[in-house]
């Protein structure tokens, strides 16, 4: 419950002011009638009955706007701080779900079922001066949101996205999450299927919607493999989540397990969503702290391995630890993560243990939010897995104005420093929106 402010009147119960009403008009009734039956009308002039009539239709026209308000109440959706009331991102639990109830649509499928669909979409015009690079107005994801209660304790959460290729103009389809969704107590969700990895903490707070982001794109350390992330960020197999301790502390744990990555065969796709291409399988443990003593805040660590097997070196086994501390306010945001990705090479003593991390601060003034990003990542060239993106670091400057409620314009200058190569320098402006 939000506390209420200084000076603010407490809303009155429903049922109280009726009673209210209801007593003042029996009080206005027995004054008027309380001089006839003294035989002495002319005690109460016209005009007091007037006047009494008057405050009547006063509290009865008062009644009903505090009956509105309270209607209205229990019916607006929920924000966060991306939307995270927009523009700020999500709050800091992770979720399988897009945290903003804004827009969307809901219908009745054969059955009976309610199936819920929600949109996200973003356009805008990008240029730098990169070698080769030309400026060019873009068409971003496409993401529909789609999700399903079967039962008070079974749902099904999907995201389908129509995306550009990265080298062409031709549109994809991906389906980057379909999640049967177990949720039997606070304790224990159980996902089954193909989901975002819980490593870390941006990759389960925000999604494919461009919209719920305060940036023009997503940190280096989490893009989509598609986009040439160093991250799992995807997974098919099965995933849990849930509240180990409340009290003050707010502990929560995380775990996953399933097929993981690939080891970037150009041949096969960087999600194995069929087959895996060795038998052993990816885990992933973490938790995480929410503590009631300091809302907004939220810190954790979490632990992925896996082995990837590349076309000639020998296999590579993978352990990456990454940690988080965010605190977001419906105000102000605060994002920081590292990462260390760790690749043994099997029977061979060579190790290679590789970095990156990023930070995020912004503040909200009515319908702007100007925020400051810097990120770093450094990869060797002698990774076979992630060696292709080097190192790049760099600062973003970027301001979000949300024109709508629903919908949001950036604008993001960026400097990237590169190993071997010249800095780039590149300014981003888009319209993100959901429907």
């Amino acid at each position: 419950m939000k506390p209420r402010k200084p000076g603010a009147r407490p809303a009155l119960r429903r049922g109280r002011t009726h009673w209210l009403v209801a007593a003042f008009v029996l009080g206005g009734a027995a004054i008027c009638c309380w001089p006839q039956a003294l035989g002495a009308a002319d005690s109460v002039d016209a005009q007091t009955v007037k006047q009494l009539m008057s405050r009547i239709d006063d509290l009865q026209k008062r009644v009903s706007e505090l009956e509105a308000q309270k209607a209205g109440a229990a019916n607006t959706p929920s924000q966060t701080a991306s939307g995270q009331t927009a523009p700020a991102p999500p709050p800091p639990p992770p979720s399988p779900e897009p945290s903003a109830d804004a827009g969307g649509h809901t219908m009745t499928v054969p059955g009976g079922l309610q199936m819920r669909i929600q949109g996200f979409a973003h356009t805008g015009f990008t240029d730098s001066d990169e070698k080769g690079a030309t400026s060019s107005f873009f068409l971003g994801n496409f993401d529909l949101f789609i999700t399903s209660q079967l039962s008070e304790q079974f749902r099904v959460l999907s995201e389908l996205t129509f995306e550009p290729g990265e080298d062409s103009n031709d549109m994809g389809v991906d389906l980057e999450r379909m999640q049967l969704l177990y949720t039997p107590n606070e304790h224990l969700q159980w996902s089954f299927g193909r989901s975002h990895t819980n490593i870390g903490y941006y990759n389960t707070a925000f999604h494919h919607g461009n919209w719920f982001e305060t940036a023009t794109d997503r940190p280096l350390l989490f893009r989509f493999e598609d986009d040439g992330g160093p991250l799992p960020t995807h997974n098919v197999g099965l995933s849990a989540t849930g509240l180990i301790y409340g009290g003050k502390l707010g502990l929560h744990y995380v775990a996953d397990f399933g097929n993981g990555r690939p080891a970037r065969h150009a041949e096969f796709s960087t999600v194995q969503n069929s087959f895996d291409e060795n038998n052993g399988k990816d885990f992933n443990l973490g938790l995480y702290v929410r503590p009631d003593w300091l809302r907004g805040l939220q810190a954790g660590i979490s632990v992925y391995h896996d082995h990837l097997t590349p076309d000639v070196l020998p296999r590579i086994d993978e352990i990456i630890p990454i940690v988080h501390v965010v605190y977001i306010t419906p105000k102000f945001e605060f994002l920081n993560e590292g990462v260390l990705i760790r690749h043994a090479f099997d029977q061979s003593h060579r190790v290679l243990n590789e970095s990156g991390f990023y930070t995020l601060i912004s503040r909200e003034w009515h319908t702007l939010r100007p925020y400051f990003r810097y990120q770093y990542i450094n990869t060797s060239a002698l990774d076979p897995v992630i060696g292709d993106l080097g190192r790049q670091d760099g600062p973003s400057l970027g301001l979000r104005y949300d024109w709508t409620e629903y919908a949001a314009f950036k604008i993001q200058y960026d400097r990237t420093e590169r190993r071997g190569l010249d800095p780039v320098n590149g300014a981003t402006a888009l319209m993100a929106f959901t429907f």
